[in-house]
């Protein structure tokens, strides 16, 4: 039954869920920190761009790193986890999904909470190219989901990797696309919209053929975003099929390696199947965490260092 009791407790202003993923979003810095860029070709024809950071002392352990939506490999969360994580003794690798780093990507697909094919090619990658004898994850909510459905789904999983952790993951996104298109939730999804829709102006003028004008300025919500654009370009017959069929919650039963998930209570981006404790109890390799605290990718901790940068190198090493 490995529900596992939180002992997370920031200061009183940060046990605001807003707050906490507000503040985190915006405010944090990571300073005394640098990346190195590298691509990696498709078998598609598009293209990956990660960013690494090392060890200072030579590792044999690499920890794939994934953000959420519209992210990249410079966000507060990426950058924080990746100077933790370098510091005690793990390289890291931050993926940008396609479009993400910068650089419009080649297709006319982008990336998706299900794009599970990325987040393999990355692990073949350094299979083939690098030879790290451990590789471990860690997703953050888009991210997470693609994390948690990549290992359950069935596949044959290389023995070098060896274990996962997921934060603020929307595992059933139907119901938390309800959530953040409520009134509590606008700010975030107007931004994200905001966000969405350049990118797709941009597509547009590459692929006229694909999508108009029209059908673009049509778009009123992040609902309409996944209907018009984020369905079709990836092969899925509307929004809800969509969500349906990439929701990582239907896979975690699938999942052999040992995972921890943490999904604050307070997180405002969460719909209520997003706490998947049955599945948690009925499995002796899938941990779940549920602090009370620590908003959407939020988990403020002392010394600019958050809770979950922490716990991961903790269970890490605990499974190990």
């Amino acid at each position: 039954m490995p529900i596992i009791a939180s002992d997370y407790n920031p200061p009183f202003l940060l046990k605001n869920g807003h707050f906490s993923t507000i503040y985190a979003g915006i405010w944090r810095k990571i300073d005394d920190f640098s990346q190195k860029r590298e691509r990696i070709d498709l078998a598609d024809g598009d293209f990956l761009d990660v960013d690494w950071s090392f060890s200072t002392n030579k590792t044999k352990k690499v920890v794939i790193l994934l953000h959420g939506l519209e992210g990249n490999a410079q966000r507060h969360y990426i950058a924080g986890s990746a100077k933790q994580l370098n510091l005690h003794g793990y390289d890291a690798c931050s993926v940008n999904f396609r479009g993400c780093s910068g650089e419009t990507n080649r297709l006319y697909r982008g990336y998706h909470s299900g794009a599970t094919e990325d987040l393999d090619a990355v692990v073949q990658y350094l299979l083939n190219f690098k030879a790290y004898p451990e590789i471990y994850i860690k997703g953050f909510s888009l991210g997470g989901n693609m994390t948690l459905k990549y290992l359950g789904e069935g596949r044959a999983l290389p023995a070098e990797l060896k274990s996962a952790m997921a934060v603020s993951v929307p595992c059933h996104l139907r119901t938390c696309q309800e959530k953040l298109m409520s009134f509590n939730n606008f700010p975030y999804a107007k931004r994200f919209k905001k966000n969405l829709i350049q990118k797709l102006r941009e597509k547009a003028e590459l692929f006229p053929d694909r999508i108009t004008k029209e059908e673009i300025d049509a778009i009123r919500t992040l609902k309409d975003f996944d209907d018009v654009y984020t369905s079709r370009a990836h092969g899925f017959v509307d929004c809800y099929d969509y969500y349906d069929k990439v929701s990582c919650l239907q896979f975690i039963p699938g999942i052999k390696l040992p995972v921890l998930l943490i999904n604050a209570k307070n997180d405002t981006f969460l719909g209520p199947k997003c706490f998947p404790e049955a599945q948690a109890k009925a499995q002796d390799n899938f941990y779940l965490e549920m602090p009370k605290y620590g908003g959407h990718v939020g988990f403020h901790g002392q010394e600019n260092i958050t809770y979950t940068e922490k716990r991961v190198i903790k269970f890490f090493e605990e499974v190990i």
